[in-house]
């Protein structure tokens, strides 16, 4: 595998592909997929009793000292996750990806950094210490398909004020807000020339 970043590895990367063109393909016609596999197999044997250009060793020998050193594959599969930080917002909700998603309130507090584990069907956001039991884990949601949702677990805002003693609107059509000149008199808003 190639570090990012490093061009000038590129080359060991692509030349086994020159090498297989120059060698297989150069100069020849194949009629079907099976005739190409037959050439690309005939031609193994021949490059692996080859010594390699630059440490001079046989590539076959060297082919089979790296297969014994190979260790099985894990049992379980390995997740790709993306990480990044993301701040909590009053509301609880976190912000990744054009979604937001709640925490616990009584864990978190507002602007508190949180680390947004990513995988292709599953966010899971933890705590950047851990707590008093040495846990890291806040909440664990399904990723949002698209972008705008709210993914909210309603068990999350327990402990977030209520509304009570503040003015809250539920957005269900009340009282027109009165406009600016309504409330100051029938002048008040307009344009007059001085």
């Amino acid at each position: 595998m190639l570090a990012a970043y490093r061009p000038t590895g590129n080359g060991r990367v692509e030349r086994q592909v020159l090498i297989v063109r120059d060698h297989v393909l150069a100069g020849r016609a194949f009629s079907s997929v099976e005739e190409l596999n037959a050439a690309f197999t005939a031609w193994v044997p021949l490059r692996r009793a080859k010594g390699h250009g630059t440490d001079g060793e046989v590539i076959g020998l060297r082919a089979i000292r790296d297969h014994v050193a190979l260790r099985p594959l894990p049992q379980t599969p390995y997740v790709v996750t993306q990480r990044y930080l993301r701040h909590v917002g009053k509301d609880c909700l976190v912000a990744f990806d054009a979604n937001l998603y709640s925490v616990p309130a009584r864990k978190v507090r507002p602007r508190q950094l949180v680390d947004v584990r990513a995988t292709k069907s599953q966010i899971m956001l933890h705590a950047t210490a851990p707590d008093r039991s040495g846990q890291t884990l806040l909440a664990v949601h399904s990723r949002a398909v698209g972008r705008g949702a709210r993914i909210v677990d309603e068990k999350h805002w327990d402990g977030l004020p209520t509304g009570a003693g503040r003015r809250v609107t539920t957005g269900d059509g009340g009282l027109p807000r009165p406009r600016r000149h309504d409330a100051l008199g029938p002048q008040a808003g307009r344009w007059r020339p001085c």
